[in-house]
C-alpha cells in the first residue's frame, strides 16, 4: 500500500480504530466552554457598551462554537455506526462537507485572531487613527469579509483546485495534503502561505503591543508624583489593556501550537519528500481540532472578573504587617504660634478679690 492510501484510508467503509468516549468528551468540553464564554460576554455587554475588541472576541467564540457543532456530531455518528465518512453518504458528500468545515473554521479562527492582534496594534501604535476611523462597524465588516474569503477558498476543491479526502481512521476529512496534480498543489500552497502569514502577523503585532505597554508603564511611573489623578485614570486604562493582551496572547499561543504542526506538514508535503511520516500527518491534523475546545476555556479563565478574584486570593495569602502609625516632630506636625496670655477675669471677680485683700 502506498503512502497516500495508507494516510487517507479512502477505500475503507468501516472505522479502523479510535475512541468514542474521547471524542464525546472533547465535544462536550467544547460546547460547554463556548456557551459559558458567550454568557460572560453577554453579561459584560449589558454592563457596558461593547468595544471593537469585544466584538471580535464574540465572533471568535461563535466561530469556535459553530465549528464544534459542524464536525463533532459527524465524528460521533461515525464511531457509533462503525462507518467511515465516505461510507455515510453517496459520492463522498459527507466527507466533502466535513473537509469544507474543517478548512473553513481553521482559516476563519486564525483570521479573526489576526484581526484582534491588528486592532490592539492600531490602538497602541496609532491611537489617533484608531480613535478617528475604527468603530464597532469596522469589526462587523471585517468578520463578514473574513467569512466570505474563507468560503471562497474552501469552495475551490469543488471546481478542480484541490480535493477533500478521508484520513484514517475514517472519521476525518481534510483537503489533500499530498497532491500530485498542479492545481491541487496550488491550493495547498496558498493555504500554507496564508496561514503562515497570518500567524507571523499576529505574533509581530502582539510583540509590538507588549513593547507599547512597557513604554506606557514607564511614562506613568515617571509622572506618578506630579499628576496623580491623571496617572490613576491611565493606570485603569492600562489594566484593561493588559487584560485584553493576556487573553489575546494566550489564545494566539494556543492556536499556533495547534495549527503550526499542520502548516509545517503541508509545506513539507508541498515541496516533496522521500521519507513519508504517516503518523505525524495524522497527529498534526488531530491537534488542529483541539483549538476550538481550548479557546473558550482560556477566555473563561482569563476574564477580568476571574483574574481579579485570583489576584485577591493571592494577596490575601501573603502575610501582611500591620501599618505603623507615623511619628512626626511636634513642631513640624503642629506649628506653634505666638503665646497668648490668659484672658482677664470679669470685673465682679476683680472687685471680690480686692475686698478680700482689704479685709485681711
Amino acid at each position: 500500500m502506498d503512502y497516500k492510501a495508507k494516510l487517507t484510508c479512502g477505500d475503507r467503509d468501516n472505522v479502523s480504530s479510535g475512541n468514542l468516549y474521547m471524542s464525546a468528551a472533547m465535544f462536550s468540553a467544547g460546547v460547554l466552554g463556548n456557551l459559558i464564554a458567550l454568557v460572560l460576554l453577554e453579561m459584560r455587554r449589558r454592563r457596558q457598551s461593547p468595544s471593537l475588541f469585544q466584538v471580535l472576541v464574540t465572533a471568535l467564540v461563535i466561530t469556535d462554537l459553530l465549528g464544534t457543532f459542524s464536525v463533532s456530531p459527524l465524528v460521533l455518528a461515525s464511531y457509533t455506526q462503525n462507518r467511515t465518512l465516505m461510507g455515510m453518504g453517496e459520492n463522498g458528500t459527507v466527507c466533502d462537507y466535513f473537509g469544507f468545515s474543517m478548512t473553513f473554521f481553521s482559516l476563519a479562527t486564525l483570521a479573526i485572531l489576526c484581526a484582534m492582534a491588528l486592532e490592539r496594534y492600531l490602538s497602541f501604535g496609532h491611537p489617533y487613527f484608531y480613535e478617528r476611523h475604527l468603530r464597532k462597524r469596522c469589526g462587523y465588516i471585517t468578520i463578514t469579509l473574513i467569512y466570505l474569503i474563507c468560503i471562497l477558498f474552501c469552495l475551490a476543491p469543488f471546481v478542480g483546485f484541490g480535493k477533500y479526502v478521508q484520513y484514517c481512521p475514517g472519521t476525518w476529512c481534510f483537503f489533500d495534503m499530498v497532491p500530485l496534480e498542479t492545481k491541487p498543489k496550488v491550493h495547498v500552497g496558498v493555504y500554507a502561505s496564508l496561514t503562515l502569514i497570518m500567524i507571523s502577523t499576529t505574533v509581530v503585532c502582539n510583540l509590538s503591543v507588549v513593547y507599547h505597554l512597557i513604554m506606557m508603564y514607564r511614562r506613568c511611573k515617571a509622572r506618578v508624583l506630579t499628576r496623580r489623578i491623571r496617572v490613576y485614570k491611565r493606570s485603569l486604562s492600562m489594566t484593561e489593556e493588559v487584560e485584553h493582551l493576556l487573553l489575546l496572547v494566550f489564545i494566539t499561543v494556543t492556536f499556533v501550537i495547534c495549527s503550526f504542526p499542520l502548516v509545517l506538514r503541508v509545506f513539507i508535503n508541498f515541496m516533496g519528500r522521500s521519507n513519508e511520516s504517516y503518523g505525524t500527518d495524522l497527529a498534526a491534523l488531530r491537534l488542529l481540532s483541539f483549538n476550538s475546545i481550548i479557546d473558550p476555556w482560556l477566555f473563561i479563565i482569563l476574564s477580568p472578573s476571574v483574574l481579579r478574584f485570583l489576584w485577591r486570593k493571592l494577596t490575601l495569602c501573603k502575610p501582611q504587617r500591620p501599618p505603623e502609625a507615623p511619628t512626626f516632630p511636634r513642631e513640624k506636625a503642629f506649628p506653634i504660634g505666638p503665646k497668648l496670655s490668659p484672658p482677664n477675669p470679669p470685673m465682679e471677680l476683680q472687685n471680690e478679690e480686692v475686698q478680700r485683700v482689704d479685709k485681711t
